[in-house]
C-alpha cells in the first residue's frame, strides 16, 4: 500500500465500454530520475481541452510527503507520446499558511474562459505535531489560469473547503470536481465529517462557496459480499479516488478503488449511475 508515495506509475487500460473488462496497455509516467517527479508518480486526473489530453497528476523527490507536487502531461493522443513539465505546475504556499506542505490531488475543470485546478494540502506544523492515525488536517484549494497549462494563481480566499473546525481532525481527500446544470460539483472521500468508510459530495454556484457536505457512496459492504478483512488490510472494504466519467458534461460512471474485491490489496470498482 506505501507503494504510492515512493515507486509508483500511471498505467494506461482499455475497455471496449465501461462496464467490461480493462486491458492493460502499458505505463505512461515513471518516476524520473533528477526531476520533481524523481520517486512517484500518481493522483492521476485525466480531461481534454482543445482537442488535447491534460493528465494531471502529483509526483515527489524524495518519497516522502513534503516534495508532493502537482505537475503535468500533454498529448494530442491517449496513446502518446506525453509531454510532462520539467517543473511543477503549482507549488506550496509560504511556511506557516495552510497549503505550505505539499500540492496534489489535482482536478481541473475550464469554465467561463478559466481553468480552475482544485488540490489538497496541509500545514507542515499541523502534520508533525498531529497525534493518531490521521495526521494533519488536509483541506482544499484552488487555483486559477487563463490556460490549461498555466500559471495558475492561487486564489486569495483559499482553502475553499476546510472542515476542521467541526472537530476530530475531519477533513477530506481525492476530490474530483465537474460543471453541471449551472453548479459546480464535488465529490470526495469522507475523512471524518460522517466517517472514514463514505464518500461525500458538495455543491456551489460559483466554485469558491461549498455546501455543507451529504452522502454521495457508502462503504463496499452496502454493495458487495466479501470475505472479513483480513488482518494486514487495514483498509479493507472502504473506496477512494472516486473519478467520474463524463458524457456530453453528466455523470454516467463513478470509478473508485478498494482493498479487497478481485486483487485484493487494490480493485478497481465500477458503478452506473441511473
Amino acid at each position: 500500500m506505501s507503494g504510492w508515495i515512493n515507486g509508483c506509475e500511471i498505467a494506461h487500460a482499455v475497455a471496449d465500454n465501461p462496464e467490461s473488462e480493462f486491458n492493460v496497455v502499458g505505463t505512461i509516467l515513471k518516476p524520473r530520475e533528477g526531476y520533481w517527479d524523481a520517486t512517484t508518480c500518481h493522483n492521476p486526473f485525466i480531461t481534454t481541452f482543445n482537442g488535447k489530453y491534460y493528465l494531471y497528476y502529483m509526483g515527489n523527490s524524495n518519497g516522502k510527503t513534503n516534495t508532493k507536487r502537482i505537475g503535468l502531461a500533454v498529448s494530442e493522443s491517449l496513446n502518446g507520446p506525453w509531454q510532462r513539465t520539467d517543473a511543477p505546475i503549482l507549488l506550496p504556499g509560504p511556511e506557516g499558511g495552510w497549503d505550505d506542505h505539499c500540492t496534489t490531488n489535482p482536478s481541473v475543470i475550464h469554465h467561463k474562459g478559466k481553468y480552475l485546478l482544485y488540490y489538497k494540502s496541509w500545514n507542515t506544523k499541523e502534520y508533525e505535531e498531529t497525534k493518531g492515525s490521521i495526521r494533519g488536517n488536509r483541506k482544499y484549494g484552488l487555483a486559477i489560469a487563463d490556460n490549461p497549462e498555466g500559471p495558475f494563481i492561487k486564489y486569495d480566499g483559499n482553502p475553499v473547503i476546510d472542515f476542521s473546525k467541526r472537530g476530530n481532525n475531519a477533513q477530506l481527500e481525492d476530490a474530483f470536481v465537474w460543471y453541471e446544470k449551472n453548479k459546480f460539483y464535488m465529490i470526495a472521500r469522507d475523512m471524518g465529517y460522517y466517517n472514514h468508510e463514505y464518500g461525500i459530495i458538495m455543491h456551489s454556484k460559483t466554485g469558491k462557496h461549498w455546501s455543507k457536505p451529504e452522502i454521495a457512496f457508502y462503504e463496499a459492504d452496502k454493495y458487495i459480499k466479501q470475505a472479513p478483512a483480513p488482518s494486514h488490510l487495514s483498509r479493507y472494504g472502504r473506496f477512494e479516488r472516486p473519478q467520474l466519467l463524463l458524457e456530453n458534461g453528466k455523470p454516467t460512471y463513478l470509478f473508485m478503488t478498494s482493498q479487497g474485491g478481485k486483487f485484493m490489496t487494490a480493485s478497481s470498482f465500477i458503478f452506473k449511475i441511473v
